[in-house]
């Protein structure tokens, strides 16, 4: 079973914040993932058989500094996927743009283990550190797309 969700027009992301995302017309329509239009939270359920249920999630997108109204900090930019809120180390892409507006492509992928009856959140972050962050600036990012794979 896989499901994939993008949102193509360019979105600015404040740092600590999630990527948005639509359902399309290959999303999850057997309640494995529930996700609402125009949300960055997808709600993964794990399976009711007695076994774990394992998910390989990968996002790609292009990321950008986004102009400010002072102007705005080049620096280092991320994003990562989180589960339940939490970035994670293994799952995050960093790019340095030497311009405001400079889009750079970036793809994760990640294995996300769920336990028999239970559930987790899983999203996609501004985690952006460092000049870019201390600034306040926020990014942009465009043609995001994200796909589930269940594949235990």
């Amino acid at each position: 079973m896989a499901a994939e969700y993008s949102f193509v027009p360019v979105q600015t992301i404040d740092v600590d914040e999630n990527v948005t995302f639509m359902n399309g017309s290959r999303a999850c329509h057997k309640g494995y993932i529930q996700h609402r239009d125009d949300s960055g939270i997808f709600f993964l359920k794990g399976s009711n058989n007695g076994c774990r249920a394992v998910y390989r999630v990968t996002f790609d997108g292009n990321i950008a500094v986004a102009p400010a109204v002072d102007g705005g900090v080049v620096g280092p930019i991320s994003v990562a996927i989180t589960i339940n809120g939490e970035a994670l180390g293994n799952a995050t892409a960093t790019v340095t743009p030497t311009v405001i507006g400079a889009f750079f492509n970036v793809s994760i992928t990640t294995f996300i283990e769920i336990p028999c009856g239970c559930c987790v959140t899983v999203g996609v972050e501004n985690v952006s550190e460092g000049v870019a962050a201390a600034a306040g600036s926020a990014i942009d990012v465009a043609n995001a797309n994200i796909i589930f794979d269940r594949v235990a």
